[in-house]
C-alpha cells in the first residue's frame, strides 16, 4: 500500500499529468493522419524525453502509443484511409457503417471498446508483471538464452507473413547489433575503419529513421499533395454504448483475451493482434456473411484487442527485457537512458517509479474516452492538413531528435540512411519488427550464449541443466515443430 500511495504521488505532478495530456494530443494528431503510426509518433517523441524526468518520460510514451492505436480508426471510417497498420483489420466495417449514416456507431465503438481493451491489458500487467519479476528472478544465463531464441522466433514466424524476410530482417538486426567494440571480446566488428561505429549503431537514431523517415519518404515518393476531404461531421457517440455493451460483452472479453496473449508474444504487436483478434470474431459470428458490410460485431472485438495488445507487451518488455512489439522496443531506449534498466531487479529497487508507469496506463485510457471524443469532432480539420506542409515539419524533428540523442552529425546520418533502409524494405514487404527486436535482442543473445559456454566451460548440455532452463528449450522445440508441420502439411495435400 505504502508502494501504490508513492506511485500516485509520482504521477500526481504536474509537470507528469503535463507531459501525459500532451503526449496524448500528439499521439491522436500522428495516428489520425494516414500514413504517420503509432510506432512513428512514439519514435518522434524519443527526443523530448531526453528533457523530462523518468516517470513523464516513460508516461509520455504510454499515453502517446495508446492514443495513436486508437487514432488511426478515424481516418479508416470517414476516408477508406486506416491511420495505423493495426486500424487496416477492420477498415471495410468501419468506412461502410460511415456510408450507411452510421459513423457515430462505428467511432463510438471504437472509443469504447479501445479504452476497455486498454484498461483490461493494464489490469494484467499490473498483477502478471510483480509476479513474473519474482519468477525471473530465478533466472541465469541459460534461461535468458532460451527466452531471446523464443523472442527471435515469435518475432520471425508469428508476426510476419514470409518466414523468409521475416528472416532476413532478423539477421540484418543481428547485424546491426554486433556492430562496434560492445561484444564480449572487445573486438572491433564492422567499424570499416571508422571511429565513429566504435561505440556501436545508436539505437535512438536507428529507431527515428526506420520509422519516421522512411514514412517521410514513402509518403512523399508515392503519394499525391494533399489528402482527400473528410465527410460530413460525426452524431453523437455515445449513444450506442449501453446497447453495445449489452449485446457485444462476449466479443469484448474474447477481444481483451486475444490481444493481451498476442501483445505478451515478442514481435507480434496491435497490428497482428487486431487480425487475429477480427479474424477469431468472424470465425465464431453466428453472421459471419455481414462481415466487411459495415457490421460493428468484428469492430468490437478487434478494437478491444488493440489497445489490450499494447499494454500487455510491455509484460515481457519490463521484465525480462524483450519487447512485446515496436513501440515497446523504442520504450526500452528510453528506460535504460533514464536509468530504469528494464529487467526483474526492476521491481526490487524501484517499484514505485513501475507503479507509477502502471497508473499512468490505466490515466491514459481514461483519458482516450474525452480526448477521443473530441478529436472525432475535429477530425476534419487534421484530416485536410496538407502533406507539403506536414512532412517538412516531420522530417525537422527527426534531424534535430538524431542530434541530440548524441550531439553529433554522426546520429543524424545514421538516421538518414536507416531512414532509406526502412522505406526500401516497406516497398518490398520486408517486416520491420524483426530487425527492430534482433537489434534489441542481439546483446542480450550474445552475453547469456558467452557467458554460459564460459561457465560451462564449453558444455551443450548445460543449457537445459535447470528446470526452467529445459522446460523452455521443450517450447523452443515444440514451437519449431509446428512451424515445419506447417510447412510440410500443405505439400502432403495435393498427394
Amino acid at each position: 500500500m505504502d508502494i501504490m500511495l508513492q506511485a500516485a504521488g509520482l504521477v500526481a505532478n504536474w509537470n507528469v499529468l503535463l507531459a501525459v495530456v500532451a503526449a496524448s494530443m500528439f499521439g491522436l494528431f500522428v495516428g489520425a493522419v494516414p500514413g504517420l503510426t503509432a510506432t512513428m509518433a512514439t519514435a518522434m517523441l524519443v527526443p523530448l524525453t531526453f528533457f523530462m524526468e523518468p516517470v513523464a518520460a516513460v508516461g509520455a510514451m504510454v499515453a502517446c502509443s495508446a492514443m495513436a492505436i486508437f487514432a488511426g480508426d478515424i481516418p479508416g471510417a470517414l476516408l477508406r484511409m486506416p491511420g495505423t497498420p493495426a486500424s487496416a483489420a477492420y477498415v471495410e466495417d468501419l468506412y461502410r457503417l460511415t456510408q450507411k449514416g452510421k459513423a457515430e456507431l462505428g467511432l463510438g465503438a471504437c472509443v469504447l471498446f479501445s479504452a476497455l481493451g486498454g484498461l483490461f491489458g493494464s489490469l494484467v500487467l499490473i498483477f502478471a508483471a510483480p509476479w513474473l519479476a519474482e519468477f525471473a528472478m530465478k533466472f541465469s544465463s541459460q534461461e535468458y538464452f532460451w527466452m531471446a531464441l523464443l523472442g527471435l522466433t515469435c518475432a520471425v514466424f508469428m508476426g510476419t507473413s514470409s518466414a523468409v524476410k521475416g528472416l532476413l530482417s532478423l539477421f540484418m538486426g543481428l547485424t546491426i547489433a554486433s556492430i562496434g567494440l560492445n561484444n564480449p571480446a572487445g573486438v572491433p566488428r564492422l567499424t570499416f575503419g571508422s571511429v565513429e561505429m566504435l561505440s556501436g549503431i545508436d539505437f535512438i537514431p536507428v529507431m527515428i529513421g526506420i520509422f519516421a523517415v522512411s514514412e517521410v519518404l514513402r509518403t512523399v515518393l508515392n503519394s499525391g499533395d494533399g489528402l482527400a476531404q473528410a465527410p460530413q461531421a460525426v452524431g453523437n457517440i455515445f449513444r450506442n454504448w449501453g446497447e453495445l455493451l449489452r449485446t457485444r460483452w462476449k466479443q469484448l472479453i474474447r477481444g481483451n483475451i486475444t490481444g493481451t496473449g498476442v501483445g505478451i508474444l515478442p514481435g507480434a504487436g496491435s497490428d497482428v493482434a487486431a487480425y487475429v483478434s477480427y479474424a477469431i470474431s468472424r470465425r465464431f459470428s453466428k453472421t459471419p456473411e455481414k462481415y466487411g458490410t459495415g457490421h460493428v460485431e468484428g469492430v468490437v472485438e478487434a478494437a478491444s484487442a488493440n489497445n489490450a495488445s499494447l499494454s500487455s507487451a510491455w509484460v515481457p518488455a519490463l521484465v525480462f527485457g524483450i519487447p512485446g512489439d515496436t513501440i515497446t522496443a523504442i520504450v526500452i531506449g528510453v528506460l535504460y537512458v533514464k536509468g530504469m534498466n528494464p529487467g526483474p531487479t526492476l521491481f526490487l529497487f524501484n517499484p514505485q517509479t513501475i507503479y507509477a508507469v502502471f497508473l499512468i496506463f490505466i490515466l491514459a485510457n481514461l483519458v482516450m474516452i474525452p480526448l477521443g471524443w473530441g478529436l472525432i469532432k475535429f477530425s476534419k480539420n487534421i484530416l485536410r492538413i496538407s502533406k507539403a506542409i506536414l512532412m517538412p515539419l516531420i522530417l525537422l524533428f527527426c534531424i534535430v531528435g538524431a542530434f541530440a540523442s548524441n550531439n553529433a552529425v554522426y546520429g543524424v546520418t545514421i538516421m538518414l540512411a536507416f531512414g532509406v533502409v526502412g522505406y526500401l524494405m516497406m516497398e518490398n514487404d520486408i517486416p520491420i519488427a524483426p530487425l527492430v527486436l534482433g537489434i534489441v535482442i542481439g546483446p542480450l543473445l550474445e552475453d547469456s550464449l558467452i557467458s554460459t559456454l564460459l561457465k560451462y566451460q564449453g558444455s551443450l548440455i548445460d543449457f537445459v541443466n535447470r528446470p526452467i532452463a529445459f522446460a523452455l528449450f521443450v517450447i523452443y522445440c515444440l514451437i519449431w515443430v509446428t512451424i515445419i508441420r506447417s510447412w510440410v502439411r500443405p505439400k502432403r495435400q495435393p498427394a
